[in-house]
């Protein structure tokens, strides 16, 4: 799904364009805290590095100034809700490798990196009931939703859908696609979105 001028000069620059936005408070608590969990990082994660790192196992973690997009999920989920992603989706890949991406030629489950791959943390989702339409309207993505896409139709990013609005009535998303965790303006700029609800309480 690609739209007007945002599409266009995201292409051109390589980056979302960021826009002040209005914050919504009133959500229901998971969702807030969800938010508050990835906001929290904005300043703390400020680089981006895809290196592989060999991770303590339950809740390792890279140093936080440091990560890739699905980090912004993983320490969000940890932070909000004390829920570990790497160990959940380690134990599934155990319990169901075939089902899992063969993109990276594994041939057992890895959980120094698995949860660190947006295409795992889709079939997770996915397995655990977690997945819901796309929506047709931009206005129509709800904050705390984890939005999947891929970059040029191929690079797979990940986001969590804020409760701050743009000024075309979007919600922004809170992400790392290359200089630290931020907050953005990116529902509909790149291909192949896919939407995730996954409210642990």
């Amino acid at each position: 799904m690609m739209h007007t001028r945002r599409s266009v000069l995201a292409g051109f620059l390589g980056l979302p364009l960021v826009l002040p936005g209005v914050i919504q408070p009133e959500l229901a608590p998971w969702n807030l805290r969800l938010i508050n969990a990835a906001r929290s990082q904005i300043g703390v994660t400020t680089s981006y590095d895809p290196a592989y790192v060999r991770l303590a196992y339950p809740m390792g973690d890279v140093d936080r100034s440091v990560g890739v997009c699905t980090d912004v999920i993983v320490r969000a989920y940890r932070d909000a809700f004390d829920v570990d992603l790497q160990k959940l989706v380690h134990e599934d890949m155990r319990a169901a490798f075939s089902k899992y991406p063969k993109s990276w030629g594994l041939t057992r489950p890895d959980r120094n990196i698995d949860h660190r791959r947006v295409p795992n943390l889709e079939r997770y989702f996915e397995r655990k009931g977690y997945a819901l339409d796309t929506p047709a309207r931009l206005e129509d993505w709800q904050a705390g939703d984890i939005q999947t896409m891929r970059l040029g139709g191929r690079l797979p990013h990940i986001a969590i859908v804020s409760n701050t609005f743009a000024p075309g009535g979007h919600r922004l998303v809170i992400h790392n696609i290359g200089g630290g965790t931020r907050e953005e303006d990116l529902l509909g700029v790149y291909e192949n979105e896919r939407r995730f609800r996954f409210a642990p309480v």
